[in-house]
């Protein structure tokens, strides 16, 4: 359940951001996160989700409107008396410290005992497994056992919420994918919130509780991942999140939640109606390319379509056609039993429900 206005535990009440005094980076953002929350900002660069996180940790300040934490307006409030724990993307260890010491660093700052300091640190380490790295410096470690420890310095003093600005950014593939998990479990354990910035979409679709997509300033789309992915509300979100085509052409009917629309090339089909508007106006129709059919009964969506490429992924095969002069459309095919061999150069036909094809913005 999203959070209201008043019981948020980070709330971004109308706030805006200008570097020049003319151009805003942030318009207008209203977003409210519950607490235990795992909220991913998403978006190309310059969309203004760094700028954001930057706010909310008291690097940046806002040009109008409020940021609460836990009730409490925190935009006059220096980022070390905030109590967020923060990790980026180049760890920021000290490298003249031990990991212990990189540790035990925030808990100095904060006037703990020895005895509470090294028992906090131990706890820190053994959550991200690391125990036994404790006397190594960083400069001694791999870039994951680094941002591991990065991840532990951020959790070792409790706080009630963590900020992460693309911290696997700098991993291979492997580990990043693994880190992401590790992290989730380590959300999932503590119940910490969470604020994560990244613009790797599989990233933000595999930890987060919801994603807010931002583009030019502002949230597109605030929604779990599953509604992301298969509920786009408009044109950027479903061009952003996942791969997607897509078809233009111009309504002709709108039936309730249904509308007909005809290509250029006077083929028709039908969508649901989600952000398009009325007869005779343009729109962009969206379909995933894995609830696309070949050679299936015919349906309100019937085309056919010839095969440009084919590319061998192992579980599926991604096969690229030409529909209605497109030609980057794209079908994925399960490499499974009793589906069709394709070869390219020839022509087949696709089909796809209605439900499956959502009509959007023409942007």
């Amino acid at each position: 359940m999203a959070a209201s206005a008043e019981d948020a535990f980070v709330a971004f009440d109308g706030v805006q951001k200008s570097y020049d005094g003319e151009t805003l980076v942030v318009k207008d953002l209203n977003l409210f996160i519950d607490k235990g929350e795992f909220v991913t900002m998403l978006g190309p660069s310059g969309s203004g989700k760094t700028t954001c996180l930057m706010m909310l940790a008291g690097f940046e300040t806002a040009t109008n409107g409020d940021i609460r934490l836990n009730g409490k307006p925190i935009n006059n409030i220096p980022p070390h008396k905030r109590g967020i724990g923060m990790v980026f993307q180049n760890y920021a260890l000290f490298p003249h410290m031990t990991v212990g010491e990189n540790l035990a660093f925030p808990l100095e700052v904060r006037k703990m005992s020895k005895a509470d300091r090294d028992a906090k640190v131990m706890r820190a380490l053994d959550m991200v497994q690391m125990g036994e790295f404790s006397g190594r410096r960083p400069a001694q470690l791999s870039g994951g056992q680094q941002q591991r420890i990065a991840l532990a310095r951020a959790l070792v003093f409790e706080p009630e919420l963590v900020l992460m600005d693309e911290p696997l950014g700098a991993l291979d593939k492997q580990l990043r994918e693994h880190m992401q998990f590790e992290i989730k479990h380590i959300h999932e354990r503590l119940g910490v919130t969470v604020v994560y910035v990244t613009h790797d979409q599989s990233e933000a679709l595999t930890m987060s509780d919801r994603v807010a997509v931002f583009d030019d300033g502002r949230i597109q789309q605030l929604a779990p991942p599953e509604d992301l992915y298969e509920r786009p509300e408009n044109s950027f979100v479903a061009q952003f999140i996942g791969e997607n085509n897509k078809l233009t052409g111009k309504i002709t009917a709108k039936e309730g939640e249904t509308v007909k629309v005809q290509f250029a090339n006077g083929h028709t089909g039908e969508a649901l109606a989600v952000n398009c508007g009325g007869t005779g106006e343009d729109t962009l129709l969206s379909i995933r390319p894995e609830r696309i059919q070949i050679d299936a009964e015919p349906d309100a969506n019937s085309v056919d379509a010839q095969v440009l490429e084919l590319i061998y992924l192992g579980d599926h095969i991604r096969c690229r056609m030409n529909v209605h002069g497109n030609e980057d459309f794209i079908v994925k095919v399960p490499n499974a039993a009793g589906h069709k061999h394709l070869v390219v150069g020839e022509t087949t036909r696709l089909t796809w429900a209605k439900e499956d094809c959502r009509a959007l913005d023409a942007a």
